[in-house]
This record gives structure tokens, sequence and C-alpha cells, in this order.
């Protein structure tokens, strides 16, 4: 018998190992998913360089779903038969199990976490899990688990968020009359209700929850069926297939669908602002918490202490609310930096989509917790915020609004109340005294300057006064509400639930 032409027939496809990661100090059984192309098996350097396993493990549960429904996909199309697919399912189902109790190895030619599926479903069904892939290239399998797992995120941030909203409006509804110094530039300006400032926190975070949703809105998109980059010859049905996974929808172009990281970048930036929140609130409690400022105090259970320092107690969650704001702002600078003039379709740069994610979801859910808990648990000192805000200069801006309301221009108004300012400091001459030799103003005024009086004099819908700020609790109340809602529609959405 005649000789193999060795141009048409190649024998390292009969022995894998041939072309395993094996050659330069690794050592495998196994041949990577695409050892066809090639008569030598990568070098140790290459597959180290480019393994994405240690990190892309958390994808696991989402590919598996992806996996079961691309099953389905198959047999619809007749390319599985419905024993190959419940083989299938029934091997996605131990390796599920085994994947969640430790149980499986990997092996040296697992280059990720789809591989590593791929090769276990094949071990364990045979020839129906060597079909699996079949109308399937790792580019759209690999941004259908990561969007599953980015849905999965973002109702997870946004449960948090309503927990800490929750949180801002029970403190503000038991403030009370409670008041402190509002500040501009780090200098008092005007006191504002504590309930008033809380709120102010409460609103940003409901921006927070708009962002998650609308980026939720974008992310909902199945990019299954998209193949490598042109979708596939096979009578395959991304919009079936879609529907499985819960998608509101599957893609429109194949190249777009496999390039596409924006719903990556967008959920990044909404936990940067998240985190950017978070740090504000940061900023304030380790203020707030010195002595000398004293307007709170931390729980024992949200504090730290020091090593060597005996008496302190340490603001440790502010400060890292403060802190992780600068890590969740890299991750969203850098992967724009990798996706910028990133031509179409997919590139291995892309494999640097998912750590920036992973540890941004991860931080900010954690910081959203602990925060919350933080705050629930805070003392609000009110005598001591009281205190400071009594300074009779925090009263100024009335003073001036007494003379407007007088018909004096304002402009003509902030002149004439500096001046009294400026020459009580000077002089150290009380300012209810200058106030009361103020023909402009007189012993009327003066009693603008009385303990508690300033704060209530903000009487314009979304003020600091009391009036206003019942109103705006009333509304914080019904808002809450509603941002608790679209948590809960979000999460509706996730079929596949790992995060918490």
């Amino acid at each position: 018998m005649a000789e193999p032409d060795p141009l048409l027939s190649d024998p390292s496809l009969a022995d894998p190992a041939a072309v395993a990661p094996g050659g330069h100090g690794i050592g495998a059984t196994a041949a990577p998913l695409w050892h066809g192309r090639f008569a030598e098996g990568p070098a140790e350097e290459l597959w180290e360089y480019t393994l994405s396993l240690p990190f892309d493990q958390r994808l696991a549960p989402y590919d598996i779903a992806g996996c079961r429904a691309h099953a389905r996909g198959l047999a619809d199309a007749d390319i599985l038969t419905d024993d190959d697919v419940a083989a299938v399912i029934a091997a996605l189902d131990t390796v599920g199990a085994e994947l969640a109790g430790g149980l499986l190895e990997f092996a040296p030619t697992d280059e990720d976490i789809h591989t590593v599926i791929e090769r276990r479903v094949t071990e364990l069904a045979g020839a129906a899990g060597a079909r699996l892939h079949t109308g399937r290239s790792r580019n759209d399998q690999v941004a259908t688990a990561f969007r599953l797992f980015c849905k999965d995120a973002v109702a997870t941030l946004a449960e948090h968020v309503v927990e800490l909203q929750a949180v801002l409006l029970e403190q503000a509804a038991g403030a009370g009359t409670a008041y402190l110094p509002g500040y501009t530039h780090m200098q008092q300006a005007q006191p504002v209700l504590l309930a008033h400032h809380l709120l102010a926190h409460f609103w940003a975070f409901s921006r927070d929850l708009d962002r998650l949703a609308d980026a939720a809105r974008r992310l909902d998109v199945s990019p299954l069926g998209a193949g490598a980059l042109a979708g596939s010859s096979l009578p395959l049905d991304p919009a079936a297939t879609a529907q499985r996974l819960g998608f509101a929808g599957s893609f429109r172009n194949s190249l777009d669908a496999v390039s596409d990281r924006d719903f990556a970048a967008e959920i990044l930036f909404a936990a940067a602002l998240i985190g950017v929140h978070l740090s504000r609130i940061g900023e304030e409690i380790v203020i707030w918490s010195t002595e000398e400022f004293g307007f709170v105090r931390l729980a024992d259970a949200y504090s730290t202490g020091s090593s060597m320092l005996p008496q302190k107690k340490n603001p440790d969650i502010a400060e890292l609310a403060r802190g992780k704001a600068g890590r969740v702002i890299g991750n969203l600078t850098g992967l724009l930096a990798t996706i910028k003039a990133l031509p179409l379709a997919y590139n291995r740069d892309l494999q640097e989509d998912k750590e920036p994610v992973f540890d941004s979801v991860d931080q900010v859910r954690r910081g959203l917790g602990a925060v919350a808990g933080m705050l629930a648990t805070i003392e609000f000192r009110t005598d001591r915020m009281q205190a400071s805000a009594d300074s009779p200069y925090a009263a100024a801006t009335d003073l001036a609004e007494y003379l407007v309301r007088s018909g004096v221009p304002f402009r003509d108004a902030h002149a004439v109340v500096g001046s009294v300012v400026r020459r009580s400091i000077d002089n150290g001459v009380p300012l209810a005294d200058l106030v009361a030799a103020e023909p402009l103003l007189g012993d009327a005024a003066v009693g603008l300057l009385g303990s508690g009086v300033s704060v209530t004099q903000r009487t314009t819908p979304g003020g600091a006064g009391p009036d206003p700020v019942a109103e705006q609790l009333q509304s914080a109340r019904l808002q809450c509400d509603s941002d608790r809602s679209t948590a809960e529609r979000l999460r509706s959405t996730v079929s596949v639930s790992v995060l918490s």
C-alpha cells in the first residue's frame, strides 16, 4: 500500500500530545482546542502569558448556562439528537457540581474555563460532547458568558444600592430637627438640617441606580450565534437561544456582537461613580469622627484599632471607601485604554476586559454593604453639630436677605453685611451688637442670629429648612420604593444568579 502523502495527512492529529504544551516544560496528555493547525506545541512562556483560567473560573456557571442553551439550539437545527442533548445536559450538570465542589482537576492544556467545560463534557458525553461547539466560537461563547455575568452583577449592585438608600432614608427620617453646618470650600456656609444632608447622598445613589438600569438595557443582548465574527452556515436560531438565556434580544451584526465591550465600560462607569459617591461619604465620616469635629461616633463593629496606640478607634471603612474609589476609576480607564482603536472583530486584547469588571463589581458591592452597615449603626452627635452650626456668622446670608425683603438691592445688602462681619471679626465685637447698631438692620434683625433660627429660614422647595425637608422625605420614600422595584425588575431578568 502506498505511503500517505505527508502534504495530505498529518500524523500529529492522531497524537494530540505531539502538539500539546509539553515540549517546553509543562507536560500534558491532551492538546489545545486549536492544535490541528500546529505541528509543534506552544512554548511554556506563551502558555503562562496567555492563560486566563486563574481569573475566568468565575464565569463557569454562566458558561454552563450558555452551553445548555446552545445544545438545545443544535437540537432544533437537527445537529444533535434528543439523546445527544440529554447526554450533554447531564454532563454539564456534572461539570457544574464538580466545579462548585472543587472536585474538577484542571488539565495543563486548559486555557480558560470554557476549555475546561468543553473538555470535561466531552469526557463525560463522548461524541455528543464533541459536537457541542458546533456553530460556535469562543468569541461569541465568552461574550455570552460575560454578558450573563454582567447582568447578574448589575442586579446585585442595584440591590446593594437600594439597601444603602434605605439606611440613608431611615437615618434622615430619624434626624428630626437636628442641624449641622453646611460647607462650601470646607468653610462654614449655612446651617442645614441633618436630614437634608443625608438625603443629598440618597439622591446621588438614586442616580446610580438609574445608570445601572440604563446600562442593563443595552447589556441585555445575546451575542451567541455570531460565531467567530460572521455567523454560521448552519441553520441556527440566535433569537431562540437568546430567549432561552433570558436576554431581551439577539445581536443584529455578528461583527459587532463579538467585538462590543461597551457594556463592560458602562458597568465600570456606573461602578466608578458609585465608588465616587461612597468616597464622598467616607471623607465626611473620616472628618466628622475626629476629636476636632466630633460629629459622629462609630460602632465598635464597624471600626478598627491600632497595634500600638491603645486609645485609637479608626474609621477604616470610611478610609477604604475613599481609597478604593481610585481603584475602580482605574479599572474604567484601563478598559477604555484596552478597547481604544481595537480593530474589528475579536482580538486577544479583550482577554483583559474581565478582571477590571470582576474587581470593580467586587469592590463596589462590598463597599456598599460595609458603608450601609457603618451608617446604620453610627451615632450622630447632634449637640456637637448644632453647637458648631450656631456661629452667628452662619446667619450672614439671612441678614442680607432680610435687607432684600426691605427693598435693598442684593449687592448692596451683601456689602453692608460683609462690612458688619469684617468689623466684628477685626475688632472682636459680638456680631449682634454691630447688627443692632447698623441703621439698615437694627434690633429686629438680631433675632436671626439666635440658635437654630437660620436653618428655619430655608423655605424654597428642595431647600434645607424643615418644611421643604419634610416634603423631600415623602418624595424620597416614594423614590426608594420605585428604586427597589427597579432592582427587583433587574433581578427578574437574570437567568443565572450567583452573586449576592
